[in-house]
């Protein structure tokens, strides 16, 4: 991601929500696996046309976080937002050691034992849950993680949780069954 693909709203504006703009992916698979002997091979995103946009919500405290970081590194528009060596991609195996030593810091032994954000992309994982979790109606999760919502409902329908209360709320909301009229 590059420095333009990260819509920062004035710093004095009431919304401080961000947007991250997606224009392909480049996952990492190997010098073996790709044509050119790169590491990463850039892709289009799924299920898009090849010059389409994803465009994902940033909460208000990664918009701080993110115009402190650009400002601080002196990051101009066309630099990507986290570089490796000489401006390049951030190379995975550092990625893995740093989130592994942030897990490390903050999660308990057991928790760090545990399959509990083994992987960076468990991230990922955590972000659609909360977001469904929170209310979000599945299509719109399903629009900002680049899923069809029959994808998104079959990874995540079991992981909604605590909404429970919120829904009897609703329902009684609604209309109840008519009284019966007296049989006498």
């Amino acid at each position: 991601m590059r420095v333009r693909d990260v819509r920062l709203p004035d710093a004095d504006a009431a919304d401080q929500w961000c947007e991250l703009l997606f224009h392909t992916a480049q996952p990492e698979v190997g010098k073996n696996w790709t044509d050119t002997g790169a590491i990463h091979e850039e892709r289009g995103l799924k299920g898009r046309a090849a010059d389409d946009t994803r465009v994902v919500p940033g909460h208000l405290s990664l918009t701080r976080i993110l115009r402190e970081y650009i400002e601080a590194e002196r990051l101009k528009p066309g630099d990507l937002l986290f570089q490796g060596e000489k401006g390049e991609l951030l190379a995975g195996s550092v990625i893995r050691r740093v989130w592994r030593s942030a897990r490390d810091k903050v999660l308990t032994p057991d928790e760090f034992g545990s399959p509990l954000g083994k992987r960076v992309y468990d991230l990922r994982h955590t972000r659609l849950t909360k977001w469904l979790n929170d209310g979000v109606p599945p299509a719109q999760v399903a629009e900002w993680a680049g899923n069809s919502v029959p994808v998104l409902l079959a990874v995540y329908a079991r992981c909604v949780s605590g909404q429970l209360s919120e829904l009897k709320k609703r329902m009684e909301a609604g209309e109840d069954l008519p009284e019966l009229p007296d049989a006498g």
